[in-house]
């Protein structure tokens, strides 16, 4: 996310997506949001210019149904905050199964690590302990289901000024605010 981004959130002011700029102030402009935080940029138009805006809020509730957190390949990375959970790399990054699948391993949030493909080759088809590889976090499923992707929440708990209308979920705040 860039400073270019925007929070965009319900009436409620629940978060409802991260947008660009553009989109952000096409809201605005047509009344349909209002400007709730300027950020530190500025929107200029051929006449005027003015502060960009950090956080907009829709004038009207829109309806969502609950979202899913989905298990996928970005998910886990975004979990893992990029980082091999064996050695703390963050470089050439692909998924390992803890337990292979050979054993029984299966796909899910407590089976599936960042890894990357040093270790994936060290690791092979054995667990960690066979090889000797100790993880640093044992892998589970986040424990909530915020309106913004587990990619974009992760990013954005990253923006001071966004802090105040995002949900605390204090095992990723704490982890990934530093990063």
């Amino acid at each position: 996310m860039t400073d270019y981004d925007v929070l965009l959130l319900n009436a409620n002011y629940e978060p409802l997506n991260v947008c660009n700029i553009r989109r952000a102030v096409s809201l605005v402009l047509v009344g349909k949001a209002e400007v709730i935080q300027d950020g530190v940029n500025q929107v200029r138009s051929s006449e005027h210019k003015w502060a960009a805006p950090s956080v907009v809020r829709m004038r009207y509730q829109v309806r969502r149904p609950m979202p899913q957190l989905r298990l996928s390949r970005h998910s886990i990375l975004a979990r893992d905050c990029h980082t091999c959970q064996y050695c703390g790399s963050t470089r050439d990054l692909t998924i390992d199964h803890v337990l292979p699948r050979w054993n029984g391993g299966t796909n899910s949030w407590d089976n599936l690590v960042t890894c990357c493909r040093k270790c994936n080759l060290k690791k092979g088809d054995k667990t960690p302990e066979q090889a000797k590889m100790k993880l640093a976090r044992h892998p589970r499923r986040p424990q909530y289901v915020p309106y913004l992707s587990l990619q974009k929440y992760i990013r954005a708990v990253k923006r001071e000024d966004w802090m105040l209308f995002l949900p605390v979920f204090d095992e990723f705040v704490e982890q990934y605010a530093r990063n």
